[in-house]
């Protein structure tokens, strides 16, 4: 059993900050590449930004420079830091992981429960 849990949603004006965090617990061997999705109201869920596990980063054209994704991989956690947000950055955010269970020899996509981000005045 994987489990991912997200925390650190919540309302902000615009040009705040938030910072998200996602913990993967359970029965897990090894984590590749960890990352942020997010699926703003009536539309599909998008690429935030991705970590593999030296550290490599890849962001979405609309959040650099103002988001930054960081890992701890002793703690199986993902961060997401968010600056000068802005209203269209309003959306449920989800964590993804891509793990190796232990006695697996595969990796599989898990994902969070997703955390409500609301930008508004």
């Amino acid at each position: 059993q994987v489990q991912l849990v997200e925390s650190g949603g919540g309302l902000v004006q615009p040009g705040g900050s938030l910072r998200l965090s996602c913990a993967a617990s359970g029965s897990i061997f090894s984590i590749n590449a960890m990352g942020w999705y997010r699926q703003p109201p009536g539309k599909q869920r998008e690429l935030v930004a991705t970590i593999t596990s030296d550290g490599s980063t890849n962001y979405a054209d609309s959040v650099k420079g103002r988001f930054t994704i960081s890992r701890d991989n002793a703690k199986n956690t993902v961060y997401l830091q968010m600056n000068s947000l802005k209203s269209e950055d309003t959306a449920v955010y989800y964590c993804n992981a891509r793990i190796r269970r232990i006695t697996y020899f595969q990796y599989y996509d898990y994902w969070g429960q997703g955390t409500q981000v609301t930008v508004s005045s």
